[in-house]
C-alpha cells in the first residue's frame, strides 16, 4: 500500500485503515453519543431515538445494529457529545475496524458493502 495513500484520499489516515483507492471516499459528520472514547476505524450506527452515532452492535434494536459509517479519527466523547467525521464510502482494512459488543467485520461486511464500504 502506498505511503501517500492518505494524501491521495484527502484525509489523515492515522491508523492505516484504508486498503485501496479504487472506491472514492465520501465523508460527512455525525454527532457521537457521549460516554465513549471513540477510536479511528470505529464502525458506528445511528440511534433512532436521538439521531446520535455510537458503536455498531448487532445485538441492539435501537438503530445502532445497522452500520452507518467509519470514524475518520479519534474522538473523546466520554464527557459529552462530539461532532465527528465519518467515512460513508471507501475501501478499508477489516482488521483495523472496531465494533461494539462482540461484533466482528464478518457480522457487518455484507451490510457495509451495500453502503459502498468495502472491507478487505
Amino acid at each position: 500500500m502506498s505511503e501517500n495513500l492518505a494524501q491521495t484520499l484527502g484525509t489523515v489516515d492515522l491508523n492505516g485503515i484504508f486498503s485501496g483507492v479504487i472506491m472514492p471516499v465520501v465523508s460527512d459528520t455525525v454527532t457521537l453519543k457521549s460516554g465513549t472514547d471513540y477510536k479511528i476505524g470505529s464502525v458506528v450506527g445511528i440511534e433512532t431515538a436521538t439521531g446520535k452515532a455510537t458503536l455498531v452492535d448487532s445485538t441492539q434494536t435501537d438503530g445502532t445494529q445497522t452500520p452507518h459509517g467509519i470514524l475518520a479519527g479519534n474522538y473523546d466523547a466520554t464527557t459529552g457529545d462530539v461532532t465527528a467525521i465519518v467515512h460513508l464510502t471507501g475501501e478499508f482494512r477489516s482488521e483495523k475496524m472496531i465494533f461494539g459488543g462482540s461484533d466482528t467485520a464478518e457480522n457487518h461486511k455484507k451490510e457495509l458493502r451495500k453502503l459502498g464500504i468495502f472491507l478487505k
